[in-house]
């Protein structure tokens, strides 16, 4: 007698006449994983606790003299005294500079920046330019003290020249006269020590010390940006919140129409965008510079500029136009299916339309990640100024104690002092020697991990608790009279009740995962131009395979929580079930499911295309009406990207109801096929509709 050959994805669902959808009578379930969750929770909420106790976030904003005290900063005696003036900004060419990010020159507090070319020798002469340059030496500085020795003991500067404040410190006002570059309109200046230096000597010591400026110069401006547009910003998300939520109520009574006006829209849209790149491209030809390649223009801190070459818009004309191609032939080859599509978006419809307040609990979600950002950024800026002043021996010739901790305190009695006359304390870096300090690289990764964790967590509790509500509408036998009162509340209760540690244990899965990767783009930039071509194709492999099972995990994960929402198992057991439950109906899988998330994935990109357009022209003053409406701006790109960005989960927040909502009904709607027959005792519980697309119908109503 043969073995009966067990079924290669599971048994199906076998008919149950007391099933009528998610169960009341339930268990916990993994536990473990709950109480480690919780136990996590509670070291990260101590590990912000230190980092608030030893961080320092004036570090980031104030710069720093070399002394570790900060310039301008409120309630000091620094106070009135808010930029950095460098001894020696030659100095700053020295390659230890971009290794300790610290020129190894003294730097103190000053109130303005020097505006006039002048030498210690010369100003020791007259009282006046005397008065002058004290402005720019250490205390305790007289008129009685000979130049030499004011030089021997680094208490001036030998020299001073023209300089402007950039970022809060002082950098020699570099210009060009005929080609050649000058400084305070001068081309030659004396370094203090008798010789005659030019100009150009300066610019390696700038671009060195600007070498971390550069990109916090960027920062502010794009800072001081959103300082003026912030509400025009604001009212482009309320638009595009009601945009989102128009289309919402559309989908609900004319979902048919307003899927083929989506595709209709989203096509045009990104044809008009097509439109506009071309008429920009063509608007560039002959002027000047306009030719100039990507390549060859290089990085620019001012992203305006590549707006005006002919080849970035080429660039987007040619994704646009890709893009919209690519949309067209997926519509031609899915045009059958989006029929069965449009059906199982029409219920879904019909089930929001019966739990409504599913459309507002994206604002619950978005405030619980709100709080998990908020809680993370500030960890990560505490911990990251949580360091001590360090300071080193800076010295002008041959020294054995060059490069080695110091204190400044007591340093003009050392031996080092003695033993190198010329070398001076100053302040290097923040850094620390300590247990914590040693350890603050791992608390700067609990603190990344964490934040994955507790994301994805808050991300899994929404999934849930929306698919215990759509799966209660779903098996209502008479719908609504059958739908339990408040289910979104009570599938909310259920889950953080009885499957919080279902939700840390996907959770933590993902949040694995995606620190690796995060991990692997670290290891990625540390080896850069290090590595061999084996290795980089190994590092490139490995990333787009965790990009794979990363993308493979939340598809799992998603599945698995709709199963635990409706049966109580644990993860690994809904896991299972979910994954068998798919792989049994593969193809519908593909037909159904994939189309559907398609289509609304289409919607979402016709809000940000609709909010973005009119952005681009608000911000821009691309039109007459809005010239003087329009603030203005370093960079109006960034409003437009920001809008754009924010229109995007705006609309993924709404739309991301309808597609969790599409999914649960999916896999119930698989389970009604595999435990009903459409017989009198065994009737289908999906809609009239989806009986109609699918050639199903329940055997005691009459043939159509």
């Amino acid at each position: 007698m043969e073995l009966e050959e067990k079924p290669k994805y599971g048994e199906p669902r076998k008919y149950d006449p007391t099933f009528k959808g998610p169960l009341q009578n339930r268990g916990c379930t993994d536990i473990v994983c709950c109480i480690l969750f919780i136990v996590a929770i509670l070291a990260y909420f101590a590990v912000g606790i230190l980092a608030w106790s030893q961080g320092d976030p004036r570090k980031v904003i104030y710069p720093t003299d070399s002394r570790g005290q900060f310039c301008g900063h409120a309630g000091t005696p620094l106070e009135k005294k808010p930029y950095l003036f460098y001894f020696n900004i030659m100095k700053c060419a020295s390659p230890m500079v971009l290794l300790e990010f610290q020129c190894p020159t003294t730097q103190m507090c000053v109130e303005t920046c020097p505006d006039k070319f002048m030498t210690l020798v010369k100003a020791h002469y007259s009282q006046k330019d005397f008065d002058y340059y004290k402005n720019f030496c250490k205390e305790g500085v007289t008129n009685k003290m000979s130049a030499p020795e004011i030089l021997k003991q680094g208490l001036c500067p030998a020299m001073l020249t023209p300089s402007v404040p950039f970022t809060r410190r002082c950098f020699p006002a570099l210009g060009q006269k005929g080609g050649v570059i000058t400084v305070g309109n001068f081309t030659h200046f004396e370094d203090g020590s008798g010789k005659r230096r030019e100009a150009k000597d300066l610019v390696d010591g700038v671009k060195n010390a600007t070498v971390v400026m550069e990109a916090r110069q960027v920062v502010m401006k794009i800072f001081e940006d959103y300082t003026q547009s912030w509400y025009w910003i604001l009212l482009g998300l309320v638009i595009a919140m009601l945009t989102s939520l128009l289309f919402i109520v559309l989908l609900r009574f004319l979902a048919g129409i307003m899927v083929w006006v989506m595709i209709a829209l989203v096509i045009l849209v990104i044809g008009y965008g097509i439109f506009h790149c071309y008429m920009e491209y063509a608007a560039l030809k002959g002027e000047a510079g306009a030719n100039v390649t990507l390549q060859e223009l290089g990085f620019q801190t001012d992203f305006s500029v590549y707006l005006q070459i002919r080849q970035t818009w080429l660039a987007f004309m040619i994704i646009l136009a890709i893009v919209d191609v690519i949309i067209i032939l997926l519509l031609i080859f899915l045009r059958k299916r989006i029929c069965i599509a449009i059906a199982l978006i029409r219920e879904a419809s019909k089930a929001i339309g019966h739990v409504m307040s599913a459309l507002f609990f994206p604002l619950f979600t978005f405030f619980l990640l709100a709080v998990v950002i908020a809680y993370w950024a500030v960890t990560a800026v505490f911990l990251s100024t949580s360091n001590q002043p360090v300071y080193k021996v800076f010295n002008e010739s041959v020294c054995s104690h060059s490069r080695e901790n110091c204190e400044p305190a007591n340093y003009s009695t050392s031996p080092e002092k003695a033993e190198c006359p010329d070398s001076q304390c100053l302040f290097a870096f923040y850094g620390g020697e300590t247990a914590y300090h040693k350890y603050l690289i791992w608390l700067q990764f609990y603190n990344v991990f964490l934040f994955f964790w507790c994301a994805n967590f808050v991300t899994a509790l929404g999934q849930m608790t929306l698919a215990g509500a759509f799966a209660s509408y779903y098996w209502a036998f008479v719908k609504p009279d059958d739908i339990p009162k408040c289910p979104l509340f009570s599938s909310l209760g259920r889950s953080l009740r009885y499957h919080t540690g279902t939700l840390a244990f996907g959770s933590f899965i993902l949040s694995a995962i995606q620190i690796i990767r995060v991990l692997l783009e670290y290891l990625d930039h540390k080896l850069k131009g290090a590595h061999n071509k084996c290795t980089k194709f190994l590092l490139c492999c490995l990333k787009c395979c965790f990009w794979c099972l990363e993308k493979f995990i939340k598809f799992l994960n998603r599945n698995a929580y709709i199963m635990t929402a409706i049966y109580g198992k644990n993860f690994c057991s809904a896991a299972r079930d979910a994954f068998f439950l798919l792989m049994r109906n593969m193809i519908r899988v593909a037909v159904l499911d994939k189309v559907t998330d398609f289509l609304l994935f289409l919607g979402k990109l016709l809000i940000v295309g609709l909010v973005g357009v009119f952005a681009f022209f608000f911000f821009s003053g691309r039109v007459k009406a809005f010239e003087n409406t329009a603030p203005s701006l370093h960079y109006y790109w960034v409003p437009i990207i920001t809008v754009a960005i924010g229109s995007y989960l705006i609309a993924h927040g709404f739309f991301s109801v309808y597609s969790m909502c599409v999914d649960t009904l999916f896999l119930c709607f698989l389970e009604d096929l595999e435990r009903n027959d459409g017989s009198p005792e065994r009737p289908y519980l999906m809609p009239e509709s989806l009986q109609k697309v699918l050639k199903k119908k329940n055997k005691n109503e009459p043939a159509q």
